[in-house]
């Protein structure tokens, strides 16, 4: 089996995706490169994370060609294609529909660098516009709103996460959650303080030295 640890990964953050409230049902999804061989493993298409095995998580070319496994790719399939063509450094790509992100989303509000957690995205987490799901026009929405930042809030939608591992990339997806239900707090009591662009680059490169 192609990328057996790749996709034991998948099933493994899959099922975390739920169990830490990242998602619900059969929503988001998880893929990881394999740039050497030139594949991903992304996670099937409507199957219960917990009933996902290895054998349902599908290996496809750079290109979006299926190459192994049972079922359908994920629908969010040109999201994450277009990401990986984007930028060399993504290994991995976590998309979720947490409350919050999805909330400050649905808002149509990205996260300014209020507080120096931020700085796991970069200097902000942008947002990219609405498109349907599914759809080329999104992958591009969100790959033009990624720039070197690490997370995009999709408006309406939720938001994608991404690393140089999975491990990474979800650990970036549960911050911007965490960030996210702060800001809603802050917004619903007032204005936020924003940190200064010197602070920014501070803090950026010392999260960078502590990875």
């Amino acid at each position: 089996m192609l990328l057996l640890k790749e996709r034991n990964d998948i099933v493994r953050f899959g099922q975390k995706l739920v169990n830490s409230g990242l998602t619900v049902a059969t929503g988001g999804n998880l893929s990881v490169a394999d740039r050497r061989q030139g594949l991903i493993v992304i996670s099937p298409s409507a199957v219960d994370y917990s009933g996902i095995k290895p054998s349902n998580v599908v290996a496809l070319t750079m290109e979006g060609e299926k190459v192994e496994g049972r079922g359908k790719p994920s629908s969010e399939l040109p999201l994450h294609l277009a990401l990986y063509r984007k930028r060399g450094d993504i290994q991995a790509v976590v998309h979720t529909h947490s409350v919050y992100a999805t909330t400050v989303a649905s808002l149509g509000w990205e996260i300014p660098f209020f507080h120096y957690l931020v700085g796991f995205s970069g200097k902000k987490v942008p947002l990219a516009r609405y498109a349907t799901f599914g759809s080329e026009e999104l992958a591009l929405n969100v790959a033009q709103a990624i720039e070197q930042h690490n997370a995009v809030l999709m408006e309406n939608h939720g938001v994608v996460a991404v690393g140089a591992t999975l491990a990474a990339a979800f650990s970036v997806a549960e911050i911007v959650e965490y960030l996210a239900r702060i800001y809603c707090q802050v917004k619903g009591l007032g204005t936020p303080a924003i940190l200064s662009e010197e602070e920014m680059e501070k803090v950026i490169k010392k999260l960078k030295a502590y990875k």
